[in-house]
């Protein structure tokens, strides 16, 4: 397995969706996937380093159904101008993977045009499965023929006929040659006759032996097609399901047991690194899956951190709804734009941004072991390892806060990298660590020797927003200013991470003590619990003080004992 796939973050993209094209081709070429230039600023910030396309090559309507493997569908723009965002993504460090629809083609296709015009004095009545003609076909054409799945627009080819094979790979040779691909999904992939995959693996590792494979598969066992003779991986769909509906039920049980069940010592497919996903072009946006929108953060953060490669379908870092119904899978696919109203919805974008940080930091993210340390209803905590390192996940579905006790061994601190650098001590193998309610962290096990801060100006270039530290560095927080300067707080008015009590009842828990980019003056950032979760930043001068209730002195923010 290549190491870059190891550490790959893919932005899946259905293009004809993507670039707003005319659901029918009309035969005019308009350059509208140029604009995928424009969002590598965007796509660099959540850290993403390979772009998977859907069908970019000529069709009639949606692209699974080719009418020319060697020429990009002109809705799109031209072999040129594809090469042209090729080289750009790649000189911005982001390798590109392309929809290989093998397995059928539209009625468009020149060959299949050739059979209805000649009949069976066509030289390509053998290109299609089962085409004979001893019947007439549900379009009526003069003769019978296969379609994938019932669906006669699209044409079941001939992976039996070796001049069908070399044609195919014939377009995968020119792919490679002109626009430098990285590798290949390949398109309903458990309907296509395995010894064309070998094939294909033989072709391409010999040409790159980085060149990746992965396959479209929904059920069955994966180790059928993801082996040294065929793929290199596939789709993982069992943990698909499994994350949203660990979430929306409150059951973790169910994500932990496909986590256990496939990559634990012993797992089925431990050597396997799978395509992870929340969503897809095929299935409903998770931002409409979910029940609770409080739980997208969790499930990105499951996604970035199990065994595999994962990858975010676009629009799905804005949280945007969409569903597919019995007709149409229009909502699943649709034209966006960085100018737009949703793209201005930021939430999402940090936390990714920092997922695909850690990732990059961290190897036993990428390639190490997994195991499940704990396991409740509505708390989950697995840790990722290696010989030399070892990360904590700690996930909390509840809407209030947890206190989580587990045995952990192989050093003493546990030190969170995902929200704050808060710390933990481990004492005789164990330790006992607060989870946010609806949220998570990630912690790496070290023996003291972790500097939290060094790490944050590590990896702070590679983020949208500078992660909230524990210290009083100067970190920005929002675009909120306060005026004056810090002011001595007495030290007995020190704030401390946990939770507090405002005067008027609500509750709180402080993420951080940071200062002004601006005035230098020292804030508060805290979230609000129960109700909403709201981020507010407070001067540290004014959080600390007493007000007036009543006649009678009392603290703004009162610390709460956790336990």
């Amino acid at each position: 397995m290549s190491q870059w796939i190891k550490e790959a973050v893919f932005y899946h993209i259905y293009p004809l969706g993507f670039c707003g094209c005319p659901e029918y081709n009309d035969g005019k070429v308009e350059y509208r996937l140029d604009k995928i230039i424009d969002w590598i600023p965007h796509l660099k910030e959540m850290g993403i380093n390979a772009v998977y396309l859907g069908p970019v090559f000529q069709s009639k309507k949606h692209g699974y159904d080719t009418s020319d493997y060697y020429t990009i569908d002109c809705r799109l723009g031209d072999n040129a101008s594809f090469k042209k965002i090729c080289e750009e993504l790649h000189s911005n460090g982001i390798r590109v993977i392309l929809d290989g629809v093998f397995n059928h083609v539209g009625r468009d296709f020149w060959a299949f045009k050739d059979v209805q015009n000649y009949g069976q004095n066509s030289q390509y009545c053998g290109w299609f499965q089962n085409l004979n003609f001893g019947g007439r076909s549900p379009y009526n054409d003069p003769f019978w023929y296969e379609g994938w799945s019932g669906h006669y627009d699209l044409v079941k080819l001939n992976l039996y006929n070796q001049a069908v094979v070399d044609h195919l790979i014939g377009a995968v040779e020119m792919w490679m040659n002109e626009f430098k691909i990285d590798g290949l999904r390949l398109d309903a992939a458990d309907c296509i006759e395995p010894n064309f995959f070998k094939t294909l693996r033989r072709f391409c590792k010999g040409k790159d032996p980085d060149f990746w494979l992965m396959g479209e598969i929904i059920h069955g066992d994966y180790n059928r097609w993801a082996n040294p003779e065929m793929m290199d991986s596939v789709t993982n769909y069992e943990c698909y399901k499994g994350i949203y509906s660990s979430h929306n039920d409150k059951n973790y049980f169910e994500i932990a047991h496909s986590l256990q069940r496939q990559f634990s010592n012993g797992g089925i497919y431990q050597n396997l690194c799978l395509y992870n996903f929340l969503d897809n072009h095929d299935v409903n946006r998770i931002g409409s899956t979910l029940k609770n929108p409080r739980h997208l953060n969790n499930a990105y953060t499951v996604l970035f951190t199990m065994p595999g490669v994962p990858s975010i379908y676009y629009g799905s870092e804005w949280a945007i709804e969409g569903t597919r119904t019995r007709e149409s899978d229009e909502m699943l696919r649709p034209c966006l734009d960085l100018a737009s109203p949703m793209a201005k919805t930021k939430a999402l974008i940090p936390h990714i941004g920092k997922l695909s940080a850690l990732r990059k930091k961290f190897h036993a993210l990428c390639d190490g072991k997994y195991e499940n340390i704990l396991i409740r209803n509505e708390q989950l905590i697995y840790k990722r390892f290696s010989d030399d390192q070892t990360i904590v996940v700690v996930l909390n579905v509840n809407d209030n806060e947890y206190w989580a006790d587990f045995s952990i061994s192989g050093g003493c601190v546990l030190t969170d990298v995902l929200l704050d650098g808060s710390e933990y001590r481990v004492e005789n193998n164990h330790a006992n660590v607060m989870i946010p309610g609806n949220g998570a962290r990630v912690l790496i096990l070290n023996n003291g020797e972790f500097n939290y801060q060094s790490f944050v100006n590590e990896i702070s270039s590679s983020i949208s927003e500078p992660i909230v530290t524990a210290e009083d560095d100067p970190v920005k927080i929002s675009e909120q200013k306060t005026s004056g300067f810090a002011e001595e707080v007495p030290e007995e008015r020190t704030v401390k991470f946990g939770k507090y009590r405002h005067f008027k009842g609500n509750e709180y828990a402080v993420l951080a003590v940071a200062k002004d980019s601006e005035t230098q003056e020292k804030v508060v950032v805290y979230k609000q619990l129960y109700g909403n979760s709201d981020v507010w930043v407070r001067p540290l001068k004014n959080f600390v003080e007493d007000v007036d209730v009543d006649g009678r002195k009392e603290r703004r923010f009162t610390y709460i004992d956790n336990d």
